[in-house]
């Protein structure tokens, strides 16, 4: 899960840097904070199928923005794709991970957001 989420880490920070095409059309705006720049992350037709809902939710256009969001400003901010790699790597390594056991309950569901969301609370 890792390696995925840092290729979608290192995609967004391709499109921010306008290294690659922007086809999703992602909105980045400058959020003055120290997370940096945010990117917008669009929202769900709540009214579609459900299996509709949980593909555009999987998509690189929500889980790109969404995983962009809990990144710190320095590693957003990075200059080159190589350190960029290494810092991305040493954040995504310091989350952890528990990946839900069949039949056992857990007090999160164990995403990035969430686990960003916990991680202020805690600070």
């Amino acid at each position: 899960a890792v390696v995925s989420t840092q290729s979608t880490g290192i995609q967004m920070w391709k499109v921010f840097n306008e290294l690659s095409p922007n086809v999703a059309g992602i909105i980045f705006k400058d959020s003055g904070s120290r997370h940096g720049p945010r990117a917008e992350v669009p929202s769900v037709n709540h009214r579609a199928q459900r299996s509709k809902a949980s593909l555009f939710e999987g998509s690189f256009s929500v889980r790109g923005p969404t995983l962009w969001n809990t990144l710190l400003a320095d590693v957003k901010l990075t200059q080159t794709t190589e350190k960029l790699k290494v810092i991305l790597w040493r954040h995504l390594s310091g989350i952890p991970d528990w990946p839900p056991t069949t039949n056992y309950s857990i007090e999160h569901n164990n995403s990035l957001s969430e686990w960003a969301n916990r991680r202020v609370q805690w600070s």
